[in-house]
């Protein structure tokens, strides 16, 4: 599978099998994944990988605080600004509504809504996980470095037949997730990866058009009379 193919094919998948994932393929995932870019080669990210009894004991006592009502921790950042604006907040709209059309979920169905977030703390049935966490004194720029990070493993993992679900909805958790892989205090939790083969079903969610995103600048703008220095 060659680079475009593994862009294109990534997508958060949400159903996946119970076929178990061997240890040495996740070891060579994220060993080649360490090639990442980081600003200064700080290398901000760590990670913990739960399988096995560890992961199912995880999904328990998550599963069991949602189940209880329990709208979870003390935010360690925010997910969103507190007022998305145009254009983002229609494309965030659009992208649940595909996501709950995918799944056979009505837009009036609260209940069933409420099951299908609900997924997410049985990692929709993926049989790994990676939890990354960034030290709490770094700043934006490490941010986007565990990004490009995460995007490098994603990719590795479409390399090796693999899909994964990024979600940042286990940060709601992290009291949780922090009594199984026992991080360090300094340390928060980004972002879970749910991690395995996909199921039959799912959609890809679409993409802005690249008119939207993209500008070509191929001409500086001509400086006016008295614009910049002295002549």
């Amino acid at each position: 599978m060659d680079v475009y193919q593994a862009v294109a094919s990534r997508r958060a998948v949400r159903r996946f099998s119970n076929e178990p994932v061997e240890r040495e393929v996740l070891e060579r995932v994220l060993a080649a994944a360490s090639r990442a870019p980081s600003g200064g080669n700080l290398q901000p990210w760590h990670v913990y990988v739960v399988t096995a009894a560890a992961l199912a004991e995880l999904k328990a006592r998550t599963g069991a605080r949602a189940a209880a009502g329990d709208e979870g921790d003390e935010r360690q950042y925010p997910m969103y600004p507190p007022r998305l604006r145009s254009p983002y907040r229609e494309r965030r709209d659009a992208a649940a509504a595909q996501r709950y059309a995918a799944l056979g979920v009505e837009r009036g169905d609260r209940e069933a809504r409420r099951r299908a977030v609900a997924r997410n703390w049985d990692c929709f049935g993926a049989p790994a996980a990676l939890f990354c966490y960034l030290d709490r004194d770094m700043g934006p720029a490490q941010w986007a470095d565990l990004g490009m990070y995460l995007q490098t493993v994603m990719l590795l993992l479409r390399a090796e037949g693999l899909h994964s679900c990024p979600q940042m909805a286990w940060s709601v958790y992290h009291a949780t997730v922090a009594e199984i892989v026992a991080p360090p205090e300094e340390q928060v939790l980004f972002c879970g990866l749910s991690i395995g083969y996909a199921a039959a079903g799912g959609a890809q969610v679409g993409r802005a058009p690249l008119a939207e995103t993209v500008t070509f600048v191929e001409r500086a703008p001509r400086l006016e009379v008295g614009d910049g220095e002295d002549r």
